[in-house]
């Protein structure tokens, strides 16, 4: 088995103090996919520690975004940024990276990716308008990963904080949220459809769980969200059919109580048969 792990670890230095380094050891994933580091590869590095093979990327804006994949299988190749040609928008970056791993037992490689999209903020134009703009950029590198996979090219899997739900079972306040809040807008949704639906990825965890309310990955730190499981499900595992196929078992690591929370979302891991 390939257990994957994905969490938005809301600043990797915070997150350590909180526990992270505890709750890593104890369940010793293969492939480790972060999302909102807010540090240099040093720091990333040596918090993680011995016997992982690194791709990360910084945000140029300081105390930003940040991705990291962390593989305990050697890579074979590490992409950063979106890879379209062009210069990325300096509130794009930190917001994507790419690792190759050889698959056990298989003739095409794996291809990770580390993801973290913008929150947005549905009341300012020009936050939605970045965002809107990086979902345009990722659904275009998603179509080409896509087709390399339908060729036989590479297996695929994306993980992270996309920062957008797909429907009433992905947060608990839909009624309330629903085309009133970033995040819960239906353009902003009709992105996941499409890539769910015309590129052909499959949501990983809600496949496995099936049609049920969450279970959900981020709560608020704020009041009594996160007692009353007051939360949003915004952490994914996108993964091409062949790869989804294998797939096992998905579990949220919720922490216990609120106050053994590392960060404001908890791990998503997946394991899959490979």
């Amino acid at each position: 088995m390939l257990t994957v792990a994905t969490a938005n670890v809301n600043g990797i230095r915070a997150a350590y103090r909180r526990g992270m380094g505890e709750w890593l050891a104890s369940r010793a994933p293969d492939v480790l996919l972060l999302q909102e580091c807010r540090a240099d590869d040093a720091t990333v590095a040596d918090l993680l520690g011995d016997g992982w093979h690194l791709a990360h990327e910084a945000s140029e804006l300081k105390g930003r975004a940040g991705v990291t994949i962390a593989s305990r299988r050697p890579a074979l190749a590490v992409r950063t940024g979106l890879g379209d040609g062009g210069a990325e928008p300096a509130v794009d970056t930190g917001r994507w990276v790419e690792m190759d791993v050889e698959a056990p037992g298989a003739d095409r490689p794996l291809t990770f990716v580390s993801l973290y999209g913008h929150s947005g903020t549905a009341t300012d134009a020009a936050k939605m308008s970045a965002k809107y703009g990086h979902l345009d950029r990722v659904s275009r590198r998603l179509g080409e990963l896509a087709r390399q996979a339908a060729a036989g090219e590479r297996e695929v899997l994306v993980a992270g904080d996309v920062n957008v739900v797909r429907g009433p079972a992905d947060l608990k306040n839909w009624k309330g949220n629903h085309n009133k809040t970033s995040g819960v807008l239906d353009p902003e949704i009709a992105y996941l459809e499409r890539w769910f639906g015309e590129l052909g990825y499959v949501d990983v965890h809600r496949d496995l769980v099936g049609e049920v309310q969450g279970p959900y990955t981020w709560w608020s730190w704020r009041g009594k969200a996160f007692d009353n499981d007051a939360g949003w499900r915004i952490d994914y595992q996108i993964a091409t059919p062949g790869l989804a196929a294998r797939a096992r078992e998905a579990t949220v690591d919720r922490a216990a109580t609120y106050d053994q929370r590392w960060s404001d979302h908890a791990p998503l891991v997946v394991a899959y048969e490979v």
